[in-house]
């Protein structure tokens, strides 16, 4: 099959689960070309589930129950069904411990919006199956780069590999009373500050400039970038970006297509929902 492409999606809110965007008609046609490849699952690291210590976890729970999406109708969740992956889940633990990892399973891991919005929107009439990766708290970028690295042969098999966290995800300096009083994440009252617009466009820099190990230390260096710390006030969500540069970033990734803008979705003034797809499928299903 060759390497399947790996993905960078920023969740955005809650309400991207509940309201229809650019991002999650992106979403839905990079989920509607992985099932025309015939995945075999999806290996997905979110932003909103750490282990502490040294250590990373994998769900293993058979029946996981979902988390409350806030201000999303249950009608738009309840119902679809997580389907876990706990054959390849098993073989992800072996893998990682293999590569010297403090890794456990997690048997009692309740999904969280940061994953399964983001499979419901890809995969809206059933979720394949499913492994989903824990960060570690201490929120190091070259720890998180190395698991997306050592998961990254899983591609030749016909995985799909994504990670979900968010380009500029500051709650703190996000703009609320729109949402709040309208139930209107996307209305932009004011345009985006300087600091946001400015770490966005790094964002975007490095991912269509940089293929192979480029990828990697061009990722991991955008947390020295001196807007980062407005742009992401705690450091979860940006792990899942370093996580994807490890999986997309070998030599061998070289070869393939640089990371592309796919959409982008602007939320609450200053948080930016940029998608990022790293290769391609190839030309037959891109045309399809």
């Amino acid at each position: 099959m060759g390497l399947t492409p790996v993905h960078f999606f920023s969740h955005g809110s809650t309400m991207m689960l509940g309201e229809e965007s650019t991002s999650g008609d992106y979403w839905k046609k990079c989920g509607d070309e992985a099932l025309a490849n015939n995945i075999k699952g999806v290996i997905i690291m979110g932003a909103h589930w750490d282990a502490t210590g040294d250590a990373i976890e994998v769900s293993m729970n058979p029946t996981p129950g979902k988390s409350p999406v806030a201000y999303v109708h249950p009608s738009k969740y309840v119902d679809y069904r997580l389907e876990p992956d706990l054959k390849n889940g098993e073989r992800v633990l072996k893998t990682l411990e293999s590569a010297g990892f403090n890794v456990r399973p997690n048997d009692k891991f309740e999904w969280i919006h940061d994953t399964f919005l983001i499979l419901i929107r890809m995969f809206p009439n059933g979720c394949p199956p499913t492994t989903i990766i824990s960060m570690n708290a201490r929120f190091d970028p070259h720890f998180h780069m190395r698991v997306g690295s050592t998961i990254r042969p899983f591609r030749k098999e016909g995985y799909l590999v994504v990670g979900t966290g968010g380009a500029v995800h500051n709650l703190y300096r996000n703009v609320w009373w729109p949402m709040l009083m309208y139930r209107n994440n996307f209305a932009q009252p004011t345009p985006p500050e300087g600091w946001s617009l400015e770490f966005r466009q790094s964002v975007e820099d490095v991912m269509s400039n940089n293929r192979g190990p480029a990828l990697r230390r061009a990722i991991t260096r955008l947390m020295k970038h001196p807007q980062y710390r407005d742009a992401h006030a705690t450091d979860d969500h940006f792990m899942a970006a370093c996580f994807v540069a490890g999986a997309a970033g070998d030599w061998e990734d070289e070869k393939e297509e640089k990371g592309r803008l796919g959409a982008e979705t602007w939320e609450l003034t200053n948080m930016c929902n940029s998608q990022f797809t790293i290769g391609s499928w190839g030309r037959a299903v891109a045309a399809h």
